[in-house]
């Protein structure tokens, strides 16, 4: 029995020496099915990210900035690489800067914005600028964040067309630039939360002020705008009624209105409803800000307005007429000069600080 327990023993230091002797292997092993750096020991290279804020608009960004999300150097490059990368889609032909130019503050210029195929959307494409400060996105605010909205068009078959999610995630993990620039930002290879991640930051770097309005009505510069767009201003916030919907600084509740759009066809766009099935927002859609405002025609959810003057008639006249209208929309009877007044005033919120210029090259 004795020489028994002697055998057990040294088996069992046998098995004890042989774990010690294993855990540096062990600390230095790859976790099971991950794809990033070895145990863990990736630090991402992280730059902070200096935002530069134009006059006029809101500095204290750390509330608009999620937690998990905070702007670096390299993730924003990271995001706008892949914002203008026509290969996210299908057919290698579409982009998100297919729908937001920059040289049309990020808007696409047409009625309809185009996916794969030319294939038509339902809805006008909605600029970029200034939704680092944006709650719910698109014209409908389905998608909470910019991270989803990130997502969003990826899959779509009249937007990127990809038939997948985890398509998506193949087709990039299979350039090998971009898989080295995800270990670099993520230390992984590329996810679709690192996509979104990576585009989200960069468009929240888009951003619009410094225009002759605001240096005119924070007292900076008397003659900033002309005396027509100051009796504009006038309008705006009086007889006009602008600021129950364009309000504060980016000139936007971020709430959803019904004026009657679609409401004169014979098929009219539910809007929000479809979203919350809230009966008060039937045919309500998303208050634009009009900063760079005379940049982004056509106007409308529905690209239904070429200028900025056929938008005041609609205004003017207190919108299209429905049961779901909206009690802020009612007749105004703006004279034709208020009306050009009011458009000049809105053409003096064309500012600076969205301007961006295209990759030049892309990851391979």
């Amino acid at each position: 029995m004795q020489g028994e327990y002697k055998v057990r023993l040294c088996r069992r230091l046998i098995l004890i020496l042989g774990l010690v002797l294993a855990l540096p292997l062990w600390a230095n092993a790859a976790p099971i099915g991950g794809s990033g750096q070895a145990g863990g020991s990736c630090k991402p290279v992280a730059t902070p990210y200096e935002l530069k804020i134009p006059l006029g608009i809101d500095d204290d960004i750390k509330q608009y900035i999620p937690q998990d999300n905070p702007l670096t150097a390299e993730k924003v490059a990271l995001g706008k690489l892949l914002f203008f990368d026509p290969r996210l889609s299908r057919d290698n032909t579409i982009s998100c800067a297919s729908c937001h130019k920059p040289e049309l503050a990020w808007t696409d210029g047409t009625k309809l914005s185009m996916g794969i195929g030319n294939q038509l959307s339902s809805r006008n494409s909605m600029t970029v600028v200034n939704r680092l400060y944006g709650r719910a996105q698109l014209w409908h605010g389905k998608m909470p964040t910019l991270e989803s909205q990130a997502k969003n068009p990826l899959t779509k078959a009249v937007r990127m067309g990809m038939p997948s999610i985890d398509a998506e995630v193949a087709k990039l993990n299979a350039i090998a630039g971009y898989r080295e620039r995800f270990q670099q930002v993520f230390c992984t290879d590329v996810t679709i939360d690192g996509v979104a991640k990576a585009i989200a930051a960069f468009e929240r770097t888009l951003l619009s002020g410094n225009s002759p309005a605001d240096r005119y009505d924070m007292g900076q510069e008397e003659n900033a705008i002309s005396e027509s767009a100051k009796r504009g201003l006038k309008v705006f916030q009086g007889k006009g009624r602008c600021t129950r919907c364009h309000s504060g600084f980016n000139f936007t509740d971020e709430e959803f209105h019904n004026l009657g759009i679609d409401w004169d066809t014979a098929r009219a766009d539910l809007g929000r409803f479809s979203v919350d099935k809230h009966p008060g927002t039937v045919g309500g859609f998303k208050t634009p800000t009009l900063r760079e405002i005379s940049r982004t025609a056509p106007y409308m959810h529905d690209g239904r307005f070429a200028t900025l003057e056929e938008v005041m008639e609609l205004y003017d006249q207190g919108g299209i007429r429905n049961p779901h209208l909206s009690n802020l929309i009612i007749p105004l009877a703006l004279t034709a000069e208020e009306k050009k007044d009011l458009v000049e005033y809105m053409r003096a919120l064309s500012g600076e600080g969205w301007q961006e210029a295209p990759p030049t090259e892309f990851p391979q």
